[in-house]
């Protein structure tokens, strides 16, 4: 049967194993997914075990993008842009690398949330691996504006220069954010993790502003709280995110794409 597997460290409580069997099923396709933790340690050797034993895909997830998509023998456009990969696809000298997170981001705000991005205020939160995966879609969807905020200037300024060719991003600190006005706030931290909303100037949402946080789940919560009490009209985690992107990952592998709101449902109801 077909192999596939979800790696990260720690791994336990990731949702992608119930994802892809549910695409399966809905697919009629045969295939085993599983959750395997692996230290960075081992993440090298470890790789090319999976290769070896017929894997036929991988999702990757923390801490493990950045050196996924080194380890790979060809990097898909999105993956370079990122400098990161979250899906490896089996091929015979190695695997391939591709970033689906950007793709899962959009398909979450444009099908799932009706969001329209074309000429919106946007403020990204975050400078880390999670917002590079986005960055590249956003500026695809042609913004009004597109600012990366983070608590200092240099790894925003790094993204701008490093997105510069697709499109205009401003950099920015958290404080220069204030009295400005933002028809979507993506929050790229990972701060819920610690129970923490990441400190932003009170009012930065206009009028029908939506906030949506990358993470889910409770690590969602602290940034969604602090929206919902400084206006935001919407506010969304994560979870569609994961869903598409998954979906993507699915193509990716199997060469057709899962229809995802029952999924979605189901996850949403539990």
């Amino acid at each position: 049967m077909d192999r596939y597997a979800v790696i990260g460290h720690p791994v336990a409580h990731s949702l992608s194993p119930r994802i892809h069997a549910a695409f399966a099923e809905t697919m009629g396709m045969a295939l085993t997914y599983e959750a395997l933790d692996i230290t960075p340690e081992n993440f090298a050797a470890r790789l090319a075990e999976l290769h070896g034993a017929g894997y036929l895909g991988l999702n990757v997830t923390v801490p493990h993008k950045q050196v996924a998509a080194r380890a790979a023998e060809h990097l898909a456009e999105r993956a370079a842009h990122a400098g990161a990969a979250n899906t490896m696809i089996h091929t015979p000298k190695g695997w391939n690398a591709d970033n689906t997170d950007g793709a899962g981001l959009f398909a979450d705000l444009r099908n799932n949330l009706h969001l329209r991005l074309a000429g919106a205020r946007i403020a990204l939160i975050g400078a880390g691996g999670a917002a590079r995966g986005v960055i590249a879609p956003l500026l695809a969807a042609r913004p009004a504006r597109l600012v990366i905020s983070n608590r200092s200037r240099e790894k925003p300024q790094q993204l701008a220069a490093r997105f510069a060719r697709l499109g205009l991003v401003e950099a920015a600190t958290h404080g220069d954010l204030t009295r400005q006005r933002f028809d979507l706030v993506l929050n790229a931290t990972s701060a819920g993790h610690r129970g923490l909303a990441p400190e932003l100037p009170d009012a930065l949402f206009a009028p029908g502003g939506t906030a949506y946080d990358l993470n889910y789940g409770p690590a969602a919560t602290p940034f969604l709280d602090w929206a919902r009490h400084s206006g935001a009209a919407h506010t969304s985690d994560g979870l569609g995110m994961l869903v598409e992107q998954a979906a993507e990952s699915f193509r990716l592998w199997r060469g057709v794409r899962p229809p995802t709101a029952a999924v979605l449902a189901a996850l949403r109801a539990d």
